[in-house]
């Protein structure tokens, strides 16, 4: 049980770390705390944008309910 929860958060981690690379580039770090957004108008997420946030959060509290997961498991 120990070693399948241990591969499940390797699976988990290498999808995330690869969604979270697939994603749109030329959004730096300034604009998330509040710098010029290079003349952009705030636009919606649409199609595989959209499926890739999405994807990244979900991927994300899974990681998070693994890594708890495994703290208890292997606690005992």
């Amino acid at each position: 049980m120990r070693s399948l929860l241990i591969w499940v958060q390797v699976g988990i981690s290498i999808l995330l770390i690869a969604v979270i690379l697939l994603q749109q580039k030329g959004a730096g770090l300034g604009s998330a705390f509040g710098g010029s957004m290079g003349g952009q108008i705030y636009r919606s997420k649409r199609g595989l944008e959209k499926v890739l946030f999405w994807a990244t959060a979900i991927l994300a509290i899974l990681f998070i309910l693994g890594a708890f997961l495994n703290l208890v498991v292997n606690s005992r």
